[in-house]
């Protein structure tokens, strides 16, 4: 008798051999994916917070050369509206899902330009984006986001 299972002792009849995994080896492979999820979900949150840190420092940049082009044609950083003012549109401030940006204290010589965080990025260990028309773009939260 030719036996395509495991042949019992003695009977001589076939048995058909257990397949699959042990509840041991199901708890194994189940602890060592919770390590890794453990590592890797933490790290990709960081790196997509820092993906949209970079967007909004783009931004603020981007912010600064328009309100600079502005004033080399007006009077002031501020929008005149219309009396007084040389040519050319005023900058409109860029808008983004992840931070508020904003221009504040606008005179004829200074500006600011603030990136609020907003939505996901709400609590980002950096905090605020600001600049100023004589100082680069700086973080208010940890040391180590100006780099």
């Amino acid at each position: 008798m030719q036996c395509y299972y495991r042949p019992t002792s003695g009977t001589g009849t076939c048995e058909m051999r257990q397949k699959g995994f042990t509840l041991i080896e199901l708890m194994i492979v189940v602890a060592v994916v919770a390590i890794l999820a453990a590592i890797a979900i933490p790290s990709y949150l960081e790196q997509t917070r820092k993906g949209r840190r970079a967007d909004s420092l783009r931004s603020v940049g981007d912010m600064q050369l328009a309100l600079e082009r502005w004033r080399a044609e007006n009077p002031s950083y501020a929008d005149c509206g219309g009396a007084g003012c040389g040519s050319g549109t005023y900058p409109t401030v860029p808008t983004s899902l992840y931070y508020t940006i904003a221009v504040t204290n606008a005179t004829a010589s200074t500006y600011t330009i603030t990136a609020t965080p907003a939505g996901a990025q709400v609590g980002d260990r950096c905090g605020n984006l600001s600049a100023t028309a004589s100082s680069k773009p700086d973080w208010s939260g940890d040391a180590d986001c100006d780099h």
